[in-house]
């Protein structure tokens, strides 16, 4: 049986056995209803309140929702067969707390069992996605944005910036911009982000999303209720934010300068080595225009060395800017467990939670 891979981002959840030119076999929205023990719905309990999100700003907040949704993925969606539970490899975000990775193998160990675990951070993981063990990874998810420089497969964390920004607060900004132009009517946060999705995208520059929000050609969208809503600059707003983070109220540099910024904490001999091999990964950054805007802002940087972007091999599958962790993680499974460099049941019974820092960095 092959290992499974799990990437348990904010939003998303992409599992799936160990098979990296593929794409996973599940990528299903993480955030779920809390039932009543009977099964009934009360009348009086709206459905905001038995909402959970298991993962916010991409870390495990309730394991609770965590454990069921993994017996979910496990059993019934991947076909494990209880007594028979197999390996399992774990993508870590940036900065992940020591207590989060130990309370992880606890549970997949007494709770589900299993044979053998591997855990590695998704920057990492990233960069083997497209043939590299060197670069520097701008990962924009739903909860945060991640940049992270790594040399010969070790993040420098010292060098590393996570930002608790991402795609839902481009939601946020969406629905507000969304209601100055359309007063009268209410529309949900759900359609907002699928609207985002379907809409959302970068100017070419500066210069070009200031004439955009002069004239911009409003369209028209019918929102699942019927009411209708114009859609116009706000498409473009939710981009321009990753550019101008003062859209955001935020008084911080724009995603390239960011970049720029973290590398130059990094020894100068590796400074072009990390800038030319950028890699985007996360959902945001697969809006349209994002990796053209990105490029062009990059050609117009302070730093001597220009970020350049990474393409990913013709032969990996397609959208990988959306999963680059799990295809990363599929490629290192198939190597960590065959060579018995993972986390065994021995090891963990022996050393307990601890032994995930010796054995998985």
């Amino acid at each position: 049986m092959e290992a499974a891979v799990v990437d348990a981002g904010s939003k998303l959840l992409k599992a799936g056995p160990a098979v990296p030119d593929q794409a996973p076999a599940m990528i299903i929205p993480n955030q779920m209803k809390r039932m009543p023990e009977d099964g009934s719905m009360n009348d009086s309990s709206s459905f905001e309140d038995i909402i959970v999100d298991p993962v916010v700003r991409g870390l495990i907040k309730d394991w609770d929702a965590m454990e069921d949704l993994l017996h979910h993925i496990l059993y019934t969606g991947l076909g494990w067969e209880m007594g028979n539970e197999g390996q399992i490899l774990f993508t870590d975000p940036l900065c992940t707390p020591k207590a989060v990775r130990e309370q992880l193998v606890q549970l997949m160990f007494e709770t589900f069992n299993i044979s053998g675990f591997y855990a590695s951070e998704q920057a990492v993981l990233s960069l083997y996605a497209v043939g590299r063990i060197s670069g520097c990874t701008v990962d924009i998810g739903h909860g945060k944005i991640d940049i992270a420089p790594v040399i010969e497969g070790a993040v420098q964390h010292i060098a590393s910036r996570r930002f608790e920004i991402g795609g839902i607060d481009l939601t946020k900004l969406l629905a507000e911009e969304l209601g100055k132009s359309n007063p009268l009517v209410t529309i949900k946060m759900s359609d907002v982000e699928k609207i985002k999705e379907q809409y959302s995208c970068c100017a070419d520059d500066e210069l070009a999303y200031e004439k955009i929000k002069r004239s911009c050609q409003p369209e028209q969208h019918t929102l699942p209720d019927g009411q209708v809503i114009t859609i116009g600059r706000e498409r473009y707003t939710v981009g321009e934010a990753l550019f101008q983070p003062s859209i955001l109220g935020l008084e911080a540099h724009g995603i390239v300068e960011q970049l720029v910024r973290c590398i130059s904490t990094v020894s100068s001999d590796n400074h072009r080595q990390l800038l030319e091999n950028t890699v985007l990964c996360g959902g945001t950054a697969s809006m349209t225009g994002f990796e053209e805007r990105f490029q062009k802002e990059a050609g117009l940087c302070s730093s001597a060395v220009r970020p350049a972007l990474i393409k990913p091999p013709e032969y990996m599958p397609e959208n990988l800017t959306n999963y680059s962790a799990w295809v990363g993680g599929a490629i290192l499974a198939k190597v960590v467990f065959p060579q018995n460099q993972h986390v065994t049941k021995a090891d963990y019974d022996e050393n307990g939670p601890s032994v995930v820092h010796r054995k998985c960095f």
